[in-house]
């Protein structure tokens, strides 16, 4: 489906948005956003800074959106 294309990020089979990583630029992408929150968890921690931590979570996931936006499928309603 989105492999062909060189897409990073296919798009769900099911539903709106982006499915797992298909080739090593999204599988680096992923893993770098999950070890930054993982960082954002111990810098930030949500039980002392809740507002910082929701902020660094909230532009972490937004940086992820405008990736797979940028290098992912174009995302539709999909019913399969």
């Amino acid at each position: 489906m989105g492999e062909e294309r060189g897409y990073w990020f296919p798009a769900k089979r099911y539903g709106w948005g982006w499915g797992l990583p298909t080739r090593w630029q999204g599988w680096a992408v992923l893993i770098a956003y999950l070890l930054l929150l993982g960082l954002a968890i111990l810098v930030f921690r949500p039980d002392r800074t809740p507002v910082a931590f929701l902020a660094s979570t909230g532009i972490l996931s937004l940086g992820l959106v405008g990736i797979c936006w940028l290098k992912g499928e174009p995302p539709k309603w999909r019913w399969g």
